[in-house]
């Protein structure tokens, strides 16, 4: 069996679960709009706020205009707020993220995180301890490109100096995975639950833990 040397690991879904409901509810509230109007314009966000081309309180701003709201300094910066603190405690690590990050130092293999998301999640990732058992986190509104593109799993691999045919990614999105595998890094989908009808990328590994990942290390 081949030695790898790294492991670029998701974040949400994988070794994070977050309720988002409770955050769509409250900044509907503080929006003063249904949960469902809230999310269809918040949606159309999503990727220039992944891709860090936008900051959450320019979105918030444009979601306000287009709702027929003044978007009020101090009401965008309280839904910034918000929004930060709703995250960090509504989100929790997975029973087993801990100790396979911390098997996965002990056997000296590189970590980096790589994860789409908005700025947010950097201060989330502090406060639960992973980034101090990850050599690197690679998120995509810092690095300006998302999962599934080429560049953010080559930038990552250059963070950690190591080539593809060397590291393992382990995700929870099909789609992500399929990403993974084009750049020919070894791939492994984590489905928790159920795959909802949906295949696995092709080339890639199913597991249903984390410690089915850490076993790819042993020596």
């Amino acid at each position: 069996m081949a030695r790898f040397e790294a492991c670029l690991v998701d974040a949400y879904d994988t070794i994070v679960t977050c309720d988002f409901s409770v955050l769509r509810r409250e900044l509907a509230a503080l929006a003063d709009v249904t949960v469902d109007t809230w999310q269809e314009h918040y949606g159309q966000f999503s990727p220039p706020l992944n891709d860090g081309r936008m900051s959450k309180a320019q979105a918030f701003g444009q979601i306000l205009r287009a709702l027929g709201r003044e978007p009020r300094a101090e009401l965008v910066r309280e839904m910034v707020r918000a929004d930060q603190e709703l995250l960090l405690a509504n989100t929790c690590l997975f029973d087993d993220a801990l100790p396979f990050l911390e098997s996965l130092r002990a056997r000296g293999v590189k970590v980096a995180i790589v994860s789409n998301c908005t700025e947010n999640t950097r201060p989330m990732l502090v406060a639960l301890g992973v980034d101090v058992l990850a050599d690197a986190l690679v998120l995509s509104c810092e690095v300006r490109s998302a999962k599934p593109r080429a560049e953010i799993f080559r930038y990552a691999l250059g963070r950690l100096e190591v080539p593809a045919e060397a590291a393992v990614f382990v995700d929870d999105q099909a789609g992500y995975c399929a990403g993974s595998v084009a750049v020919g890094i070894n791939t492994v989908q984590i489905v928790r639950g159920e795959l909802d009808g949906k295949g696995p990328a092709a080339g890639s590994t199913v597991v249903r833990s984390l410690p089915e990942v850490g076993a790819m290390f042993a020596a």
